[in-house]
């Protein structure tokens, strides 16, 4: 069903959960075979398949919050964006989409009326140095700490955990704009199955999980608040030695498709 953005902003908080690094296929078979309930119960219709507008983070951020988010892998599906900053020639906007003043959709949703919120996980987003202060520095309000790293086998229960707490400090008539970039999917993950020695498609799969049973946390805090629109999406995948490749920053077919989803929270 198709969303009109206009309607929902400045009535509804608004999320985007980026799962960092995480492959579609992945994604998706461990949805099928009911191995993320949590995310399932969110997003019934399973994950859609994109194509990220960039090979790793940095990029793929800068496009996001231009309001540039994964398109359809299907050329026959609607190409319309939901967010947009004000664009001569664009192509890619109507009349459901959303479009802000500003240099970026951060910027614009502030200029709406709503409390940016980012909650950061990998390197891009530490603050530790000019470039890893870009990202973070586009909201009004950034959290970071090395307990949300992806170093930290407790980056999901940290991040959600933060999340909630914020969320429940916010009045409830403050509208949000919650970014969550998640770190546990991203290398390293072996730590997600004990005794394995490497980063693999098992232990990709295994960080998902722990994603997933993590997740009850926000979806209680969110429940808590007025009505939001949630995305979860990626923002590249990653390899594990397919055609010779190791990691992400390269034109990869498994690092360019993604999973996305989209759906309307409504209090309990």
């Amino acid at each position: 069903m198709k969303i009109d953005m206009n309607r929902i902003v400045g009535s509804h908080d608004l999320v985007w959960i980026v799962l960092d690094s995480l492959r579609h296929d992945v994604a998706d078979r461990e949805m099928r075979e009911g191995r993320t309930p949590n995310l399932a119960a969110w997003f019934p219709d399973g994950w859609q398949k994109r194509h990220s507008p960039a090979s790793f983070t940095y990029p793929a951020h800068q496009a996001f919050f231009a309001g540039f988010l994964p398109t359809p892998a299907d050329p026959r599906a609607e190409a319309d964006r939901l967010f947009a900053v004000r664009f001569a020639g664009s192509k890619t906007t109507g009349p459901a989409t959303c479009v802000l003043d500003g240099p970026d959709v951060v910027s614009g949703l502030a200029a709406r009326g709503y409390h940016t919120l980012c909650i950061g996980g990998v390197g891009f987003f530490n603050k530790r140095t000019p470039l890893s202060r870009v990202l973070p520095g586009f909201f009004m309000e950034s959290n970071w700490s090395s307990k949300t790293g992806v170093t930290s086998k407790t980056s999901a229960e940290e991040q959600f955990a933060l999340a909630a707490q914020r969320l429940g400090e916010i009045p409830r008539d403050q509208r949000v704009f919650l970014f969550l970039n998640l770190s546990a999917i991203h290398r390293p993950n072996r730590h997600y199955l004990p005794g394995k020695k490497d980063d693999d498609l098992e232990t990709h799969a295994a960080a998902l999980r722990h994603v997933d049973a993590c997740l009850p946390v926000l979806a209680a805090a969110l429940d808590r608040r007025g009505p939001a629109h949630l995305l979860a999406f990626s923002d590249h995948g990653t390899l594990y030695g397919e055609d010779g490749f190791h990691g992400h920053r390269v034109g990869h077919p498994d690092v360019y498709t993604v999973p996305y989803a989209a759906t309307m929270l409504t209090p309990v």
